[in-house]
């Protein structure tokens, strides 16, 4: 999907500093936070990272201990109705009502947010028709699988037509059918204009959705990025060469230096963080060599590793803001 500047998009979610304490435990110890109007943000972290506090600030159910918010363009502290107007909450537990129908769900929901009977009406059809769930509007939510609920619960959270939406790991517990059409539900909002706020303990899911990703650890964010740029801190990525002419790669291994052979399968494998400069720097040497590689591929570290060094303490990845640094082939060879 389209990824969204931070410089040149409105933000929709800013906040400076933010800390939440329960007694002496600290959950959110300063956490600064920017997402641009438009994108998907996930939160990543463990249980107990703060996430869910996070959500729970920034959409007024809590008060913060210190730090500024911002949301859809209204002070957090000073105009919280106003907040409330905007934004929508799905959060890691249903809020349907089980003992009533799914169209009464939608209305009950369109009456507190004061629509006109003919209006709620409406809205309450429209919806349930997005979501695939007009043949069940009239079945008590109880009977409904656990994908119809997540998709009926985030109906229901557009009755008001927010224009940030945050949800609270929407697809705990669902099946993978169930879980790739939430993907899809919510690739649908954002390309209508709305904001997602995502946290959850999926990484596919905040690899496959998310503009930006923040990873939270001990009430703080340790790093912050496109899933892209995660991927890079963390060391492991190769770019993997192959060739069928042992001559060029004899001619390859000794222009690049540094590789790891492979003379059976006539591969060479070098460290590489997967960025086109890096990847062009690798080209121009064989080029200067003379030498063609038959295939070239490149294999960077996923989200679980990132999420694993960044939250077990044990591996300490570059800082963010470090320049990447080019291979370097050996001096021998030019």
């Amino acid at each position: 999907m389209p990824t969204s500047s931070p410089d040149d998009s409105p933000v929709a979610v800013s906040a400076i500093g933010l800390r939440k304490s329960y007694g002496d435990r600290t959950v959110l110890d300063g956490i600064d936070l920017r997402i641009p109007a438009g994108s998907v943000f996930a939160l990543l972290g463990p249980n107990g990272a703060g996430k869910t506090t996070a959500v729970k600030i920034l959409s007024t159910l809590i008060g913060a201990d210190g730090g500024q918010a911002q949301v859809a363009g209204h002070d957090l502290a000073a105009h919280p109705q106003a907040v409330r107007a905007a934004i929508g909450v799905t959060g890691q537990f249903s809020a349907v009502d089980g003992l009533i129908t799914g169209e009464e769900n939608m209305l009950l929901m369109a009456d507190l947010h004061h629509l006109s009977r003919s209006e709620g009406r409406r809205v309450s059809a429209e919806l349930l028709e997005r979501f695939d769930l007009t043949d069940a509007a009239k079945k008590p939510a109880s009977t409904y699988s656990g994908g119809m609920k997540r998709r009926l619960d985030i109906a229901m959270t557009l009755v008001g037509q927010p224009r940030i939406i945050f949800l609270d790991e929407p697809t705990t517990g669902l099946d993978p059918r169930a879980r790739h059409n939430m993907w899809q539900i919510i690739r649908e909002l954002v390309s209508g204009g709305t904001t997602v706020f995502l946290t959850t303990q999926y990484l596919d899911e905040a690899d496959e959705l998310a503009d930006r990703i923040a990873v939270l650890h001990d009430g703080r964010i340790v790093a912050e990025g496109s899933a892209a740029e995660l991927k890079r801190l963390i060391p492991g990525g190769h770019v993997r060469l192959r060739f069928t002419d042992p001559a060029a790669y004899r001619a390859a291994d000794s222009a690049l230096g540094e590789a790891v052979r492979d003379d059976e399968a006539l591969t060479l494998q070098l460290p590489s963080d997967g960025s086109q400069r890096e990847l062009r720097s690798i080209l121009d040497w064989l080029d200067a060599a003379g030498v063609e590689a038959d295939e070239l591929t490149v294999h960077t570290p996923d989200l679980d590793d990132v999420f694993f060094a960044l939250t077990s303490g044990t591996d300490e990845p570059d800082r963010p803001d470090q320049p990447d640094q080019p291979h370097q082939p050996k001096e021998s060879a030019r």
